[in-house]
């Protein structure tokens, strides 16, 4: 293996290692849960894709062909990660009616996601549709 590669490799292998520590510390050292959600959603998210791109270039120079699972796999990381965010946070922010109180204006009359009651109701979930 051509020593240009081998150090391109171990560069992205040694990236990916310090953004994974990074984002693992993250989660467990910040202090609220909103804050905590970076963590894994950013910082490990490009850890593991700079680890990914290592094994990429690493099956590109030992085999001489691109590998699809490593592909496929950053796909799915890059496409779920902000959908698991944003569902972990929506969540985080619906969870009691107090925390809905908090939130800034909106300036619209739509609210925050639609999710403020209708004018003169006064159930508490009047915006959400039940099954």
């Amino acid at each position: 293996m051509p020593i240009v590669a081998e150090f391109l490799i171990a560069a992205l292998i040694v990236v990916g290692a310090f953004f994974l520590l990074v984002g693992s510390f993250a989660l467990a050292k910040l202090p609220d849960m909103m804050r905590r959600l970076h963590g894994p959603t950013k910082a490990t998210t490009l850890g593991v894709g700079s680890v990914l791109i290592a094994s990429i270039a690493y099956a590109a120079v030992v085999r001489g062909s691109l590998s699809m699972h490593e592909l496929l796999i950053t796909l799915f990381l890059f496409l779920t990660a902000p959908v698991t965010a944003f569902m972990v946070a929506k969540a985080h922010i619906l969870r009691d009616a107090r925390e809905r109180a908090k939130l800034p204006p909106t300036g619209s009359e739509k609210g925050w996601a639609t999710l403020d009651p209708s004018p003169g109701s006064t159930d508490e979930l009047a915006g959400f549709e039940r099954k």
